[in-house]
């Protein structure tokens, strides 16, 4: 099954996003405690990965339906450590669900 949805492109920069940004708090911690700066380069990686999640979200929202409640729920998972995993594995959770959904004609087709 291929796919190319916005709700799957989500899903995918969402668990990427969230190690970026425990990434980025462990380098701000080093850059503190040692001589160690990863603070630049992890800082835009993470900003990058944010900025793709952010855009992938809205289009997902406008794409799938989904209620505003479910928007601010991956949003807010977003600005939390460890969030993104959460947003992946519900949002995997979904797309299997909708995958179990389609009949065997849909899925060959």
């Amino acid at each position: 099954m291929q796919h190319s949805s916005a709700a799957h492109r989500l899903r995918l920069v969402s668990g990427p996003e969230g190690l970026s940004f425990l990434l980025l708090l462990l380098c701000s911690v080093l850059k503190r405690t040692t001589s160690f700066n990863g603070v630049p380069a992890m800082g835009m990686i993470h900003g990058i990965l944010f900025i793709a999640y952010v855009a992938f979200l809205g289009l997902a929202w406008q794409k799938q339906g989904w209620s505003a409640k479910k928007v601010l729920v991956l949003f807010l998972l977003s600005v939390v450590p460890t969030g993104g995993f959460f947003a992946e594995r519900m949002l995997a959770r979904e797309e299997r669900g909708a995958a179990a959904a389609l009949t065997p004609a849909e899925s060959a087709a």
